[in-house]
């Protein structure tokens, strides 16, 4: 009987730790995304944590301005990569994310972690 006791608690045990990896640390998906940089802000009543929207448009007018957009929101965890944006707002940027299955509140409000930015030129389609 205690044999079987301690197979099932470090089957308990495995299954429980491989759902926390899975829930928390391992990438569901990683990509770029492109947009206007509308907010960075440090918020947090017990966890202070880098939150920011981008606007994604996928139609533009003449006047540069994005007509058909949606929001992209998204956590830093990174204080270096949320200081840069914090410079660069209003401006266009390329950010590279990692989106996770859950939310840490140590690590931000959104399953979308920024780790880079880049700035996007629009003369010439370069980056600086």
């Amino acid at each position: 009987m205690k044999k079987f006791a301690f197979i099932f608690t470090l089957v308990i045990i495995l299954l429980l730790g491989s759902f926390i990896y899975w829930k928390y640390s391992f990438t569901y998906s990683e990509g770029y995304r492109a947009g206007l940089l509308q907010k960075v802000s440090l918020k947090g009543n017990l966890f202070k944590t880098y939150e920011g929207e981008i606007i994604l448009s996928s139609i533009e007018s003449r006047a540069n301005v994005a007509i058909a957009s949606e929001k992209f929101y998204f956590s830093v965890v990174d204080k270096e990569v949320a200081l840069q944006l914090e410079k660069i707002q209003g401006g266009s940027v390329i950010v590279h994310y990692r989106e996770k299955n859950g939310v840490l509140p140590w690590r931000g409000e959104s399953t979308y972690l920024v780790d880079s930015v880049k700035v996007n030129v629009n003369t010439g389609g370069g980056f600086r």
